[in-house]
Order: C-alpha cells, then structure tokens, then sequence
C-alpha cells in the first residue's frame, strides 16, 4: 500500500501555497504552469523539429502500398541466432594484417590522416557474381549492410529504402544503384541534427566526411607488406581498376532463419576489414570502423583534451549521438563471424568553414568483442533477429515482383510498396547518360 501511494504521489504535479491579497486565505495552486513544464519536457528536441530531413526516395503515384510495419510492433520481438549451425560457403579477398603502432597513438602522440587510393567495391545483392553461384542454396539473399539496416530499424531516425525482388521461392534484398545508401550518417539520433542547408556542416556534406574518414582510417593502420589470402580472390577487382583494391574480404555464409514458419535458409555476403594475431599466436578477424569529431566549439576539440582521461565519457557520447551507426556496425561484425570490433578517434585539424578542405588527425584507438560491445549499446540481438523474420516472412507473403521497403524520415513507419518492373532502371540510364 505504500509503494502505490507513493507512486500515486509521484505522479502528482508540484504545488505551493499562496495567499489571496484581498480574502487572505491560503489557496494551493501548480508550481508550474503548462507552458513552461511543455517546454521543459520537450527541452533539446525542437531542433528536430526544425531540421527538414530529405526522404531517400520519391514515393510515385504508380507505387501500391502493400505492408506498413510501426516500430512499436517489432519491438518485443525475439528469435534466437543459430550460432554453431552458420556455414562459410565461400571465402574471397585478401586482407593485411593490423599495425599495432596505432594502439600506441594518443592526443599528445596524434597521426594525421592520410588519403588512400584504394578502390573500394558498395556492389549490391543481384550484382554479386557469387551470390548468383549460390542461388540454389538458400531462400533469402542479402549483404551484410542491408540486413544490418533493416535489423537495427527502430534506431533510425533518417530515411532509407531497399529494394526486394521476390522471384519463386526466394528474395533478393537490393539497394539502388543512385542512393547514398552506403554513405555514412552522423549525430542522427543526437537532439541537435546537423541542419541540412549549404554550410560547411550540413548533413550531406558531414556524411561524405564520415564515408571518407572511415575509409582512410581502415587502410592506413594496416600494414602493407603482410597479407592474409584467401583461396579465392577479390570477385570484384578487373584488369581495367587504375588502383589498388583495399583490404577486404567476403564470407558468404549459410544462416539459418528459425521461427514460429517455415524454416528459412539465409545467405548474407558480409565483409572483414583486416586480420590481426593474439597473443596464442592465432589469426583473429578484425572490423576497423573512424568515429569523428566535427563540432569544434571556438575551434577547440574537445576530444584532444579529454580521449586519454576521460574515454568512456565520449563513447558515451557517441553512443548516444550516433546510436542507428554503432549498431549497424556491430550487427555487420557479428554477421561476419568477426572477432574485434575496432574503433578508431579521428578529429578535425581544424575548424571547418564553407567551401574550405580540411585536414583530420587519429588520436586514439579502442576495440571491442562484438558480441559484448552489443551488451553495452542496448543491442538486443535476438530482437535484431526477430525483426528481420518478421519483414522476411511479410515479404513471403506477397506475389513475385518488385517491391521497396521504405523507411520514412523522422518517422518510425516502415512500409512496403509494389513498384513496377522498370522502376530505377530509367533513372540509372539517365545517370550513367550524364557520366558519359
């Protein structure tokens, strides 16, 4: 009886006493009024309501609406991930081994960040060479950065699509050949969104600093004359490529979807970013992953004067300014059977003005286990699981075709639209018209 009071209590609004000038008596009234508790309850989120956020793609009158999926309604959802039954059906690539001289890097010690020349290779689902090899082996086809989107969902703030060719038994989730799906997002679930107008900070020009911080961090700390190669090669390098291919290798991999239907057969091409040895002596699997400071305030970083002291704090921060990332990243490292997850604290040289280039300085390093670095960002796992069974077996259910699963901006709706067959296709014949 006593909780309840006291919760019942709890709920009640502040009050105060005050004297009547004219009748002197004493009335209780709220210590607040509604305009300011409003306020204050929704205190850091206006700018989010100010920034207008982009959609990824255009929603055509032609497009029939098939599937609309709340948020609210996946996240319960468990379904557990058959760990010792997940098959490498085929390994490719090649990848160098880390350099440990960078763990050794701090803010009083910093590298600058160097440029790479290396290709890298964003090719989807239906254009994989290998994938079309191992078209008889499973139901469902995708890469490692599709399913991560789709399984961390509910973090996601800024609007995405994918596409999804169900053709018979099986399904192809894809990504449109002119998207920004691969580029990087930043703060998007901090309460203050970079604004997207034409400043030197706006959200696409932050999201190609991400893309190309995160690139150059995860070839500059390797070491260039020490290689891991698989049996077979690089699907994606050609003769024609004017430069190197970076270090990368692709496990495809045979994943069992269990659930309340019909079993499932899973086969997810993820990706390995380098390779590195503990202290047995044994070959670990590594992901190398830049986080970036870019709001330097009075032209300050705060991250060099605090990364060496006060670390954890500014993870913490970045947990939560950029919780969708860190979780797709570490969906992706499981998917891949890695065994580090390796950040890298990468800040700018200077501030950043309109129109001006700017250099970038790494500062720090930290790595994590997948796995328990989920533990500390609130990543469920078996609800990541749940969540993609659920859109799986939605797309099941729909008839051969072409569809879009989209993801509204600011918004925690996903939908699922039947788009004609030649949807995108004119699109990318234009684009590929104006290369030309």
């Amino acid at each position: 009886r006593s909780r309840a009071r006291f919760q019942n209590r709890r709920n009640l609004r502040p009050t105060q006493r005050v004297q009547d000038p004219k009748t002197g008596r004493m009335t209780v009234i709220p210590k607040y009024n509604n305009v300011r508790r409003n306020n204050w309850n929704n205190r850091g989120h206006d700018n989010k309501n100010q920034v207008k956020l982009k959609s990824s793609v255009e929603v055509r009158k032609d497009w029939e609406l098939q599937v609309e999926i709340e948020f609210s309604q996946i996240s319960k959802l468990h379904l557990q991930y058959p760990e010792d039954k997940v098959v490498n059906m085929v390994e490719c690539g090649s990848l160098e081994y880390y350099d440990k001289r960078y763990d050794r890097v701090t803010t009083k010690a910093e590298r600058p960040l160097q440029m790479s020349n290396r290709l890298f290779h964003y090719v989807s689902t239906t254009d994989d060479p290998v994938i079309r090899e191992l078209a008889k082996e499973g139901h469902v086809f995708a890469t490692d950065s599709i399913l991560a989107t789709i399984m961390t969902c509910p973090r996601s703030y800024y609007s995405w699509d994918i596409i999804i060719q169900r053709v018979g038994s099986r399904l192809f989730f894809d990504k449109r050949d002119d998207s920004d799906f691969d580029l990087l997002t930043v703060n998007e679930t901090a309460n203050e969104l970079p604004l997207n107008d034409t400043s030197g900070n706006s959200l696409s020009k932050l999201s190609l600093e991400a893309t190309y911080i995160n690139q150059n961090f995860s070839q500059q700390v390797l070491k260039k004359d020490q290689k891991y190669n698989f049996k077979r090669p690089n699907p994606f390098v050609s003769e024609d490529d004017d430069h190197d291919a970076s270090s990368v290798a692709y496990r495809y991999r045979k994943i069992p979807l269990l659930g309340p239907g019909e079993p499932l057969t899973l086969i997810c091409r993820a990706e390995v970013d380098a390779v590195t040895q503990n202290a047995y002596g044994d070959e670990q699997f590594m992901n190398l992953k830049a986080l970036n400071e870019w709001d330097l305030k009075g032209g300050a970083s705060e991250w060099r004067q605090k990364l060496d002291t006060q670390r954890g704090d500014i993870l913490t921060t970045e947990m939560k300014n950029n919780k969708c990332k860190l979780a797709k990243w570490t969906v992706s490292s499981i998917l891949a059977g890695a065994d580090i997850l390796k950040f890298g604290y990468v800040t700018r040289s200077m501030p950043r003005s309109a129109g001006e280039s700017i250099g970038h300085s790494i500062l720090g390093t930290q790595q994590f286990i997948p796995k328990q670095f989920a533990g500390q960002i609130s990543l469920d796992m078996s609800n990541a699981w749940g969540i993609l069974r659920v859109i799986v077996d939605k797309c099941m259910q729909l008839s051969d075709g072409k569809y879009v699963l989209y993801k509204e901006p600011g918004k925690g709706i996903l939908r699922i639209y039947k788009v004609p067959p030649n949807t995108f296709e004119d699109d990318a014949d234009d684009s590929s018209e104006d290369e030309k």
